[in-house]
């Protein structure tokens, strides 16, 4: 078996798109919660709450541009700055065949769908163009970056709603362990737009707090109200290790572990066994023990069976004294970036020696799990080795173990 570093990552995400940035916005302990009053006017929707990226697209060729989206244009420029930080930007190795992608969102690109939906609703074509379907179909970011950098390996999108980035990294972290490629761009993006947020709004899974956004989302804490959909793309260069030596990379850490499995029982009803079942199949493959284990970075939506189900699986796998913490009090639900954006900051966290907390939890659920809850100002660890959970609709469940080098 092969070694997995990372030595490259790029980010978009309402934190900001540097790692000095973000971590600048988390010491802050303020989140980026907006209300959007414009939604007053869509009838039926209860959340006004949304926390989008400060984005703007590069001036990227209009040829390329023509089959990108938002989320795709988000996915090319998180991976060029990930391809330049890994020193690959013009190597051989992206057209030779040896670098494939490992990419996921969820809908593509929500805001060209009506062009579709027109055909039968109004009986036309006239919005339809060429590119209307390779903007909206949910490998556009998969697809959009091989095309852009002209690779030539494989193309595995993981459209796996909440996992697909975490499951995007797994995959690509399989993909050179055993042997198939040498290099991955591996991450997910999600573009934001009022329609997943109605979909969650009808499963009553948002937070309502439109008046204080800046206390919500507000993970396992015993007065949340639900989600908050954010926005964002990471792009991780996963490398083989001698392969990243021999050139004499920069390494940022090592993907040691990978689990996923799927609940097999409801779609939207998390089941704590199966989670726990994701996360002991992560550490067989590392190799390690639960005691090994300084840090999880968890799924944390605020939802209340999701966090019941995701801290008792944790306590149960991992145990009550690992340091805990969810980033989407931040940054809200990414969606298909989530698993990429939280597993690099993890990453950043583990190199800078410093942990944030999850704000705005003041009093843990006595219905979740027995943890140590990261609250407050945050909290100094040396960790050498941190899980990162999602998990996802349809009962998707990923565990990814990182390494600090």
């Amino acid at each position: 078996m092969r070694r997995v570093v990372i030595t490259g990552v790029g980010a978009v995400s309402s934190l900001g798109n540097t790692w000095a940035e973000v971590e600048a916005s988390l010491r802050a302990g303020k989140n980026k919660v907006r209300v959007f009053e414009a939604w007053n006017e869509i009838e039926g929707l209860n959340t006004r709450l949304g926390a989008p990226a400060d984005f703007i697209a590069p001036n990227y060729p209009r040829k390329k541009l023509r089959s990108m989206g938002r989320v795709s244009v988000m996915s090319v420029y998180a991976t060029e700055r990930a391809l330049a930080q890994a020193g690959l930007s013009d190597d051989a190795c992206l057209t030779d065949g040896s670098t494939g992608v490992s990419y996921g969102s969820c809908i593509g690109t929500p805001g060209d769908v009506p062009a579709l939906s027109k055909v039968v609703t109004d009986k036309t074509t006239v919005d339809l163009t060429a590119s209307t379907y390779l903007r909206t179909m949910t490998h556009t970011a998969t697809v959009n970056i091989g095309m852009f950098f002209g690779m030539t390996g494989r193309i595995i999108p993981t459209a796996s709603a909440c996992t697909s980035g975490s499951q995007g990294i797994g995959y690509a972290y399989e993909a050179i362990k055993y042997g198939l490629q040498n290099v991955m761009v591996a991450g997910g993006a999600e573009e934001f737009h009022v329609t997943p947020i109605a979909v969650f709004d009808t499963l009553f899974a948002t937070s309502t707090r439109n008046d204080s956004p800046e206390l919500t989302p507000r993970p396992f804490d015993k007065e949340r109200d639900g989600l908050v959909i954010g926005e964002g793309a990471c792009s991780l260069i996963l490398e083989e290790y001698e392969h990243a030596r021999a050139r004499g990379a920069n390494i940022l850490g090592e993907v040691v572990g990978y689990g996923t499995n799927s609940d097999g029982a409801h779609v939207t009803e998390p089941k704590a066994e199966t989670m726990a079942r994701a996360m002991q199949l992560a550490l067989d493959d590392a190799g390690l023990d639960a005691a090994a284990i300084d840090y999880v970075n968890a799924h944390g939506t605020a939802t209340a069976k999701g966090d019941i189900a995701e801290t008792r699986a944790t306590e149960n796998t991992v145990g009550k004294d690992k340091p805990f913490s969810s980033l989407k009090s931040y940054i809200g639900h990414t969606l298909g970036a989530c698993g990429a954006l939280e597993a690099w900051m993890t990453l950043e966290m583990m190199r800078s020696g410093w942990f944030a907390p999850t704000i705005n939890l003041q009093n843990p659920d006595p219905e979740c799990g027995a943890l140590d809850y990261l609250m407050g100002s945050g909290r100094e660890l040396d960790a050498e080795y941190a899980m990162s959970n999602n998990f996802a609709f349809g009962g998707v469940n990923t565990s990814l173990i990182i390494k600090r080098l």
